[in-house]
């Protein structure tokens, strides 16, 4: 199974399950789309959204555990 981290870019996660990108979305990251989610870490673009990382992690992370 595998499992998200901060230092991995949008685009890679999106590529572990395309599901994820409705969390992504809900939380406000919606950059799922742009150039910037091709070489953007999650923890930048959570950092440039002024969010917490490790609730984002924890309820992705639960998603994959899940299915």
């Amino acid at each position: 199974m595998a499992k998200i981290t901060g230092d991995m870019i949008i685009a890679d996660i999106i590529r572990v399950d395309q599901e994820l990108i409705p969390i992504l979305m809900e939380n406000g990251m919606h950059c799922v789309g742009c150039p910037s989610s091709q070489g953007e870490t999650l923890e930048e673009a959570c950092y440039v959204h002024g969010m917490e990382i490790d609730p984002l992690l924890d309820q992705m992370n639960t998603f994959l555990e899940d299915r």
